[in-house]
Parts: C-alpha cells; sequence; structure tokens
C-alpha cells in the first residue's frame, strides 16, 4: 500500500483548530452543548472540551456523544448509557442508547450546538446519522448548530452505491446518499439541511468552520493529522478504506474478521473453502467495473475473539474459520463498495446454501434489497453495479452544489 512520509508539506489545518484562533466570535459567552467524541482533537493534541473550557471564551452546558461514547472505547453496538464528565461535572447525554435525537430538555440551557467529531466516509457508519438527527433538533428548538469540518478520510472523490431507498431508512441508513458520498461532514450537513431533508423540511441555523489546506484528493494520511481510531475497529486508514464494501458482509453468514486484528480485512467462516472462493474470483472478468481493483486475495484462516471493548460476542467466537485476506495493493485503484459485491458473489458461487443474506440487515447496509436479490439470483456482478447507476448520476450532480473544497 501507499504511504506518505512523517514529514508532509501539506498540513491541513482542521475546523476545531480554526474555531479559537479564527471563529471565536461564534461562540464568544455562550452556554456550549458540544457534540463529540474522543476524535475531537486540536492539531496540538489538546481536545476541544479542554480547548474550549480553558479559553474561557464560552461555558461548557452540555456533552453529547455518538455511539462508542464521547471517549470512544465502547464496543460496536453496545447501549451506550447518559453520565457527567469527571472534570467538568456537566451532563454527557448519549445520543447511542434511549435516545438518538437531542430532546428539548437536553437543550434548552444551550445557545450554541457545537459538533467536532471524526467519520469515515461510509453511509452506515452511526456517526453521520446522529449529526444529522442533532442537526434537525437544533432547527426545531432554534438552536444554531456550528460544525468544524474535517477531512473525508478516504478521499472527496468517490461516491458509490445504491442511494438508500425510503423503506429501508434506519439508524445506519439515515439519509438518501449512496454508500460512500464523496462529502466532508460539514459539506453533508449543508446539503441535507439546504435540500429539505431534515424531518418536516425544517432548516438549521447551521454554520460550517471550513478547514484549512484540504482538497479532495487527499488521503487522510497526506493531511498531517494523526489517526485517532473513530471506533474500535478502525484502528488504520487501511480499513477505513475496503470498509464501506466489506462491511456488508455484517449482514450475511460470513465473519467480516471482528474479534481479529484485520476486521474488514479478513472475511470467512467455518464452512468455507478459500481455494473455491478464490477461484470464484479469479474467474470474473478483469476488472469487473473496476471491482477488483487496487487489491490482492489470498487464503486465511482466522478464529474470532471477544476483545474487551473492541468486539463483543463477534460472529463464529472460538471457532476456526477459512476464506481470504483482503491486502490494498493500490489504494488509488480501490473501488471499496464494488469490492464488497464481488466478494459475496464469489462466496455465494463457492458456497450457495452456506452463504446467507440477512434479509433486513443486509438491505439496509447496501440500501437497496435488489443487491441481495441478484446475488442470490446468481447474477454477475457488473450487472449489479448497474442497477444503482441512475440514481448514483443524479447524486453526483446534487453533491458539487455543496462543495466547500476543491
Amino acid at each position: 500500500m501507499q504511504t506518505t512520509s512523517s514529514s508532509l508539506s501539506h498540513i491541513v489545518k482542521t475546523g476545531a483548530d480554526r474555531l479559537l484562533s479564527d471563529c471565536s466570535d461564534l461562540i464568544k459567552n455562550k452556554r456550549l452543548g458540544i457534540l463529540t467524541n474522543h476524535t475531537g482533537c486540536l492539531s496540538n493534541g489538546m481536545h476541544i472540551i479542554t480547548a474550549i473550557a480553558e479559553s474561557k471564551n464560552a461555558t461548557l452546558a452540555a456533552l453529547f456523544g455518538p455511539e462508542h461514547g464521547i471517549f470512544g472505547n465502547t464496543p460496536d453496538g453496545t447501549v451506550v448509557e447518559h453520565d457527567a464528565h469527571p472534570d467538568y461535572y456537566i451532563p454527557i447525554y448519549s445520543l447511542y442508547g434511549r435516545v438518538h435525537k437531542p430532546t428539548k430538555e437536553m437543550l434548552e440551557k444551550i445557545d450554541v450546538l457545537v459538533c467536532d467529531m471524526q467519520d469515515v466516509g461510509a453511509r452506515f457508519y452511526t456517526f453521520i446519522s446522529t449529526i444529522a438527527l442533532a442537526l434537525e433538533a437544533a432547527a426545531e428548538f432554534h438552536v444554531p448548530f456550528v460544525l468544524l469540518d474535517r477531512p473525508n478520510p478516504i478521499r472527496g472523490l468517490c461516491y458509490d452505491g445504491p442511494v438508500r431507498e425510503q423503506p429501508l431508512k434506519s439508524f445506519v441508513s439515515w439519509m438518501p446518499i449512496p454508500v460512500t458520498y464523496g462529502l466532508t461532514l460539514g459539506e453533508l450537513a449543508r446539503l441535507w439541511n439546504e435540500e429539505g431533508w431534515l424531518a418536516n423540511g425544517v432548516r438549521a441555523d447551521l454554520t460550517v468552520v471550513p478547514m484549512e489546506g484540504w482538497s479532495r484528493d487527499m488521503w487522510y494520511d497526506e493531511t498531517g493529522i494523526p489517526w485517532i481510531a473513530p471506533s474500535p475497529n478502525m484502528q488504520r486508514l487501511s480499513t477505513a478504506i475496503m470498509y464501506p464494501g466489506l462491511c456488508f458482509v455484517e449482514g450475511t453468514s460470513i465473519s467480516e474478521g471482528r474479534g481479529t486484528a484485520s476486521p474488514f480485512e479478513l472475511i470467512g467462516a467455518p464452512w468455507a473453502d478459500s481455494e473455491k472462493i478464490l477461484k470464484e474470483l479469479n474467474a470474473f472478468e478483469t476488472p469487473v467495473e473496476n471491482s477488483l481493483g487496487g487489491v490482492s486475495f489470498s487464503p486465511a484462516e482466522f478464529i474470532p475473539k471477544e476483545i474487551q471493548g473492541v468486539a463483543s460476542e463477534p460472529k463464529y467466537k472460538g471457532e476456526r474459520c477459512r476464506g481470504i485476506k483482503v491486502e490494498i495493493t493500490d489504494r488509488n485503484a480501490v473501488r471499496a463498495v464494488r469490492l464488497g459485491v464481488a466478494v459475496l458473489a464469489a462466496f455465494k458461487r463457492a458456497h450457495p446454501q452456506q452463504t446467507e443474506l440477512r434479509h433486513r440487515r443486509f438491505d439496509i447496509l447496501t440500501g437497496s434489497s435488489s443487491v441481495r436479490k441478484k446475488l442470490d439470483a446468481g447474477i454477475r456482478p457488473e450487472e449489479i453495479f448497474s442497477l444503482w447507476k441512475p440514481q448514483l448520476q443524479e447524486f453526483g450532480r446534487l453533491r458539487e452544489k455543496y462543495f466547500l473544497y476543491r
């Protein structure tokens, strides 16, 4: 995989960095609510909560945390309870527990709601659903919303996959966007707000504090910003690159590698035959609409295990799984969504009975029931890709209206 030098010539200044240096009037003498987690750090390593508290520019009134909690140490899918901050003695409201959307009571003592956290560029990563619902609540209760922008780690160029169909709306597919969208959080929030996609068409008083120095072709490790794992299973940029397609495996009878050191890079099951799967992958026409570009496949064996704070009850825990390891050889050529479909097509051909695509779970990940139906019918990957082309082209035209960067 391509890497970059530690002495980078191009350093990005995030919205969090710029808030206190360039845009402090947005929060001056205000009571703040902050939606953030452990990734909300300035370039000097100080967390946004600490930086605002020490600036004495505003008053911290409440904190809001997404999935994995405000400290980022809760496993995927685990309910997070409300808490209080150990240093500032203010409430921490969990938006991944009994409620997903801030209530009137949570916002009534807040003058401005500030958002700062790092996403990974995939629709089903729940941070973006949390932000959408927080933006909606801010609009409904007339609280200004300030979003501190950060890079899309997998660049701002590519967008792919089905645009989520309305019957499949869920917390992992809240907005009608494709699986990858090639936008920053600030650009996404502008799109949702201006297109009237919030409930009942409400519009928030939204201010995006943009980055300086970021361009759409930049990978995260080219920004000069240290990688802080946004969630316990997202320890490396390489994982984030493949996650948008190989996360589909979560909705099947196959393990996506949770409970190992390489989630979304190890794919298998106790009943799988590595050689059969590799044979089916090799049988697809190259490049199958770019689905197999930029990666290599090899046989793999692994045993998913419970990992405290990372993987709770992983699929096939304690069982020896066989399958494939997917490694990046040229990240610029990876098309993760198509890769995920091609890998599942190969598993389905090699093991038609054992490879189960679990209806609702699989469909909300892909955003379209057609993908599952075509895979079950043995349709070739390139025919499946054509299903989402018209809606994807329409989204492509829409997204450009909200670009903050080139």
